[in-house]
Order: structure tokens, then sequence, then C-alpha cells
């Protein structure tokens, strides 16, 4: 066994161990699904970090780097956006709703201001596309293990899902909340004592930036109807992520929500240089790799000191398994409140609901596991979910809670036109560079013109009253 192997062994180890020891802490379901309410705002800052800090952003973005240049930014970028609104309008007010009717789900806050169906369908349709993105992030780990340890992806996604699945059923979000302030420790100091290293080795910013055009070294070199797409993708679904939302639920106060949304917001749009760094170190010192997803492994196994390379690799881990957790969260809080509680036992007792928290982690675990193994690429299963979460979520979420009107009649129509026109869009746009970016907007707009549509006649009536 190497140095590095056993690291990683280490390290799996001791993030089960914190996970077994705090799950004695978790005695009711509210310690569970938002950790009793009591979170300092640090912690909460730690642990939306730690979840926007993943496949996405570390193997993905470098994967992007390694093509596109510097312009990779905007993967993390656009995220960052999206949580700077999630701060400044959503977190804050979504938190003081949840503390004075008890919300512990984004699909509580549907029902009471819509109905029970529009939970439903929001819950079973994100479920089933969350799913997705966990796969991504046990992709991304499993591109990690074939590296270091040589294993198959499919051992990879599975190894990577049992240790996730052992530290987090136990504990929820209480114990991922504490397990992630180490995981962030871990992926901060790798990460940002790795660029520097790879900028040494890559010999500065003059060979760094040379590979292609001289697009590469500039933030638009992906070229604008990428960047575009990522924006349309990434920034309505970092406002009303259910996994982030829920998050902030846990802080104390509304302003401890708000101030730890905008903290990651920050952090998030200067870590967003990271992986684009790497990704270019990657492609000056291996200029031929086949699938540029291997560039953030094969960089930090390869190119970079072995202490740094086992640093680095350990911060990797420790990235994909922190956003992990968060989307095992989501998944488990819909499964047992938004599906379990509201449609088949709404008299479930507080035992009952933590242990269907507990079994819906699990379950999840290894559906994602699953999908996982099927699922060829870290970024399309990305594409996937961030997608869906725009088009079911966005609207109603916004509309619920700018306004008290329209019902539940115009949501359930404004989920499916979007969803229809998202699907058209995707299949009438195929090759086209337009087809990463406009049937979002398609999307949105058909939804938010739903809205808009139902909404007319209650403003014209009142209108004529009151003249």
């Amino acid at each position: 066994m190497t140095v590095t192997q056993a690291l990683l062994l280490a390290y799996a180890a001791g993030l089960v161990t914190a996970g077994v020891l705090l799950s004695r802490r978790v005695r009711r379901s509210s310690d569970f699904f938002v950790a009793g309410r009591g979170l300092p705002g640090g912690l909460v800052f730690v642990t939306l970090l730690a979840a926007n800090i993943g496949a996405g952003s570390t193997v993905g973005a470098t994967g992007l780097g390694y093509r596109h240049g510097l312009s990779a930014w905007w993967w993390s970028g656009s995220a960052a956006i999206g949580c700077l609104f999630l701060g400044l309008f959503v977190a804050p007010r979504m938190h003081r709703l949840a503390g004075e009717r008890g919300f512990v789900t984004v699909g509580d806050f549907l029902e009471a201001r819509f109905d029970r169906s529009v939970r439903g369908l929001v819950g079973l349709i994100l479920w089933a596309g969350t799913l997705f993105i966990l796969a991504g992030q046990l992709v991304a780990m499993a591109w990690a293990l074939e590296v270091v340890v040589g294993v198959p992806k499919a051992w990879g996604c599975l190894l990577s899902g049992l240790i996730l699945i052992a530290y987090f059923t136990g504990g929820g979000l209480l114990a991922a909340a504490w397990v992630n302030l180490l995981e962030l420790g871990v992926l901060l100091a790798g990460f940002l004592l790795a660029v520097p290293y790879a900028w040494d080795a890559a010999g500065g910013w003059a060979i760094l930036s040379r590979p292609g055009d001289g697009a590469y070294g500039s933030f638009t070199g992906m070229g604008g109807s990428a960047i575009a797409g990522l924006l349309a993708i990434l920034v309505p679904s970092f406002v009303v992520s259910p996994g982030l939302v829920q998050k902030t639920f846990g802080a104390r106060t509304p302003g401890a929500a708000r101030g730890a949304a905008l903290g990651n917001a920050a952090a998030l749009a200067l870590f967003a240089f990271v992986p684009a760094l790497l990704g270019m170190a990657a492609r000056t010192a291996r200029p031929d790799l086949g699938n540029p997803e291997l560039a953030l492994p094969v960089l930090l196994t390869d190119v970079l000191p072995p202490w740094l390379g086992a640093l680095g690799l350990a911060a990797l881990f420790a990235a994909e398994i922190s956003t992990a957790d968060a989307v095992l969260f989501m998944l488990s809080t819909s499964l047992a409140k938004d599906l379990y509680q509201a449609y088949l036992n709404p008299d479930a007792d507080d035992r009952v609901l933590l242990r269907v928290g507990r079994l819906s982690a699990a379950t999840a675990g290894f559906a994602g596991v699953g999908l996982a193994i099927l699922v060829p690429s870290v970024i399309e299963a990305l594409r996937t979910f961030y997608g869906v979460l725009t088009m079911v979520l966005f609207a109603p979420l916004v509309v619920g809670l700018a306004a008290s009107r329209p019902g539940p009649r115009a949501a359930r129509g404004a989920i499916a036109t979007a969803l229809v026109a998202w699907a058209g869009g995707l299949v009438l746009l195929r090759g086209s560079p337009l087809g990463g970016w406009l049937p979002q907007l398609f999307g949105l707009a058909s939804a938010f013109a739903v809205f808009a549509g139902a909404g007319l006649p209650g403003l014209l009536t009142r209108r004529r009253k009151g003249s």
C-alpha cells in the first residue's frame, strides 16, 4: 500500500468515525433535517461552501480548464452568482418562514403556498433528477480512485457510495455540518497549495496560456454561447437549490442564513479560478489526455510532488464527498417529508420520521451508485440535474415568495409547460451552439408566462373594483 492510498483510507475512516459519533446527538427528526435550527452562521457558511465545491467545480471544471482555459471560471462563477441572489433574496425570507411555520424542506413551503399536489409533483421530479447530481459526485470520486488505486469505475463508485452512506445516514445535517468543517479544511489546503506548484511546474502564465489560440488565457475562451449556457443553467439553479436552501434552515437566525449564503458566494467566486488554472497546468504537462476529466487526478499523481499530490487527492475526495452528502441530504429529506409523510403517512410521529429519513438516505445512496455506473461524464450528469431543477422549481418558488397569487393550478401548469418547452428546445436545437442555453430560457419564459396569464384576470378585476 502506497502512502497516498494509506492517507485516503485513513481519511475515509475518519469521516465514517466522525459521522457515527455525531449520530449519537441526533434524537429527533429536526436534528436530522435542520440540525435543530441551532447552527452558527460560520458553520452554515462552511457546509454551504463544502456543498458547492464538488465534482462540477473540481473534476468537471478542471476538465473544462484543460479544454478551454481560464474561461472555465464560469462554471463555479455562475454558481457564485446564483448564490449571491440566494443570500440577498431567498435564504433570509425562507428562513423566517421556516422558523415561523416549522418548515424543514422546500416542499413544506410549496404545500403551504400552493397545495400538496404541487409539493408532490416537484418532490417526485426533483428526486429523480437529483440522483444525477449524486451520480456525478460518485463518478468524480471513482475517477480519482481509478488513477490512485487502479480500481475500475464501477468499484470506485461503490466504494465511494458506501463511505458516504456510512457517515451521513446516522447524523443527517448535524453530522454533515461538522464533518464538512473537516472536509473544507482539507480541500482548501490541498487545492490552494496545488495552484502555485502547478503554476511553477508548467512554467508560469506565459506557458499556461499558450495552448490553442489566444483565447485560452481569456475569460471568453469557451465562447459566448457556452458561457450563456452555464449562466442560464447554473444561476437559477443555485438561487433555489433545495440542498442549499434547506441547509440555511439550520442557521439560528435569518441574518445568519443571509450572511452564510453571501459569504459562500464570495468564496466560491474566488475558488472558481483554482480548477481553471489547474486544468491549464495539466494541459501543459500532459497535453494528450484522452479524457479531460482525468486532468485533475493525473496532475495530482504525476506532476505535483508526492506529498502534495497525496494531500490534493485527499482534497479532491473531500470535495466530492462533501457535495455528495448535500445531495443525499436533498434526497433523504424529499423522500421522507415531501413524499412519505405528505402522501403515505401524514400522522407519522417523530421517531418514525427519523427512521424513514435515515432509510431514505441509504436508499438514495445505493440508487446513486447504480446510476453513477451508467453515467459516462461528470459534466453531463450535472447538466441534466441542473436543467431539471431550473425548470421545475425556479418559477414556483420565486413567484410563491413574491406574491400571494396565482394558486396551485397555475403552479402545476407552469411546471408542466416549462418541462415541455425545455425538452422541445433540447430536441430542436440539438447540435447547435444555442442548444446549450436557449432551451433553458424557453422553459423559464414559459413558466413565468403561465403564472402571468393566471394572475392577469385577478389583477384586472382588482383594478376595476378600485376604479
